[in-house]
């Protein structure tokens, strides 16, 4: 299955609790830190959800 490289741009200080809790989910949790992911719906969605705070890298 395709894979997804998500990188952390944004600091969750002062963000709701379900953003942090999303960028948990996607194992980001320090500004820089890089994870790869499987590409699904799902995990596209948390993506979508914390769009301000992360980067798709190639």
């Amino acid at each position: 299955m395709a894979q997804v490289k998500v990188k952390q741009t944004g600091s969750p200080i002062r963000r709701t609790k379900d953003q942090r809790a999303t960028l948990a989910g996607l194992g980001l949790n320090k500004m820089g830190r890089v994870s790869t992911l499987e590409d699904t719906p799902s995990v596209r969605g948390m993506i979508a959800k914390v769009a301000h705070l992360v980067e798709i890298v190639d």
